[in-house]
């Protein structure tokens, strides 16, 4: 696929809001991985790489939808009741063989294709036997029970299109109308740093005085296994500009979008920013957000470049709203955005107008029986606890100034953000 041009996440130095960045990154980003044929046991979780159009109808022929008897309403008393005699019967997966004549019945059972002359059927437990005939009540609506041939595709529809995410219920589809393999996206291949010489890896075990665990690397890659990446998880960076420099130049020939966290700060120990600027082109993305405003974008050669804030919920969060989206689109999914849910607050604060808040918050029901989005108490960009105590996060607009208990504000689960 092509690669990224050098200049497609060129923003400028201006505060940005956060819809506006947003906006700028879908136009610019595109899809970066080729893709590859697999069957169904293989494709749950990948993305469609083709529209699928149906080869048949669905169900391909009127059969019934319970088991009992199949009639010609035309047969049928409206006030009293009929006997008809029962002179066939009908497994799914069989036909009659003939065209029904008037005035039978045929015991029919659920999926069975409907005989020919014949369009209404009972269930067996509104009728009764009497021999060799049924014995119908009247009052039943002419083609009650049958589903009709194409009722739930039908010939040439497209019933998939490319960019999906293929979970059960696509997979299901494809099956029924004969799909038996499908071309998907090839996995996005992320490289994965964290850096600072302050950062251990959990199992380095006791750790020097100043040191803390890397908790960003690992949540990072889960993240992106979430979202069906091939991910290589490559360790920790020190603070040395050269070692920097090689392990991302090494990393773009393989890779398809290499991210990091921590560095992309002005600090004098931030050395990501210009290591990435002298191997490709990087913007530092001023956005009105918080947390998380420290984020840079660009590319390394042809592999895309995100480098996400230090802090671990700063980090969480802004891979959750703006690096989720770019890596979709580089995956070659379509429908990038989460479902936004309005619930009442269950909270009442003050807010910075001018940038775009999320707040950590857990779902409750109160006394009445209204759900409500509960605030975390500690919103720290380093309190992580919050992440796992809530349900998903409360997304305060630019132009919020006050949050009233009971006013609706927008709720976006964890659920929608990591899939």
């Amino acid at each position: 696929m092509a690669g990224l041009q050098d200049d497609c996440f060129r923003i400028g130095d201006e505060l940005m809001p956060f819809d506006e960045g947003l906006k700028i990154l879908k136009a610019r980003a595109h899809v970066v991985v080729g893709s590859e044929t697999v069957t169904l046991a293989k494709a749950l979780g990948r993305v469609l790489a083709e529209d699928i159009q149906s080869p048949l109808n669905v169900p391909p022929h009127d059969n019934s939808a319970v088991d009992g008897y199949a009639v010609n309403a035309a047969d049928l008393s409206n006030v009293t009741e009929t006997r008809l005699p029962v002179t066939a019967r009908i497994a799914a997966g069989h036909l009659l063989g003939r065209r029904a004549e008037p005035g039978e019945a045929v015991q029919i059972f659920t999926g069975a294709p409907m005989p020919d002359g014949m369009d209404t059927v009972f269930m067996q437990e509104d009728v009764a036997l009497d021999g060799d005939a049924v014995l119908l009540p009247p009052g039943i609506k002419a083609g009650a029970n049958r589903r009709l041939k194409g009722e739930d595709v039908c010939q040439g529809d497209t019933v998939l299109r490319a960019g999906q995410v293929l979970r059960a219920q696509e997979i299901g589809l494809a099956a029924s109308v004969g799909v038996g393999q499908l071309k998907v996206r090839s996995r996005l291949r992320v490289a994965v740093f964290s850096t600072g010489d302050e950062v251990a890896d959990a199992s380095s075990g006791a750790i020097q005085p100043g040191a803390i665990y890397d908790a960003n690397r690992h949540s990072i890659a889960a993240l992106l296994r979430g979202l069906g990446c091939e991910v290589t998880d490559l360790g920790i960076l020190s603070d040395r500009v050269g070692e920097i420099r090689s392990a991302l130049h090494d990393a773009a020939p393989g890779h398809d979008l290499i991210l990091t966290s921590g560095g992309v700060s002005l600090g004098e120990e931030d050395h990501i920013t210009h290591v990435v600027e002298s191997l490709g082109s990087i913007d530092f993305w001023r956005l009105a957000i918080k947390p998380g405003r420290p984020m840079a974008l660009g590319k390394i050669s042809d592999t895309a470049f995100v480098g996400l804030p230090g802090n671990p919920v700063a980090a969480m969060v802004t891979f959750m709203r703006i690096a989720r989206p770019l890596v979709l689109i580089l995956s070659g999914r379509t429908n990038v955005d989460p479902h936004v849910f309005k619930v009442p607050a269950g909270f009442a604060m003050q807010k910075k107008t001018g940038r775009r808040e999320w707040l950590r918050a857990s779902l409750q029901t109160d006394a009445g029986g209204t759900l409500r989005a509960m605030k975390y108490p500690r919103q720290g960009a380093g309190v992580l606890t919050s992440m796992v105590a809530s349900h998903g996060l409360v997304e305060l607009p630019e132009d919020v100034a006050t949050v009233s208990e009971g006013q609706l504000v927008d709720f976006i689960p964890y659920s929608e953000m990591t899939q």
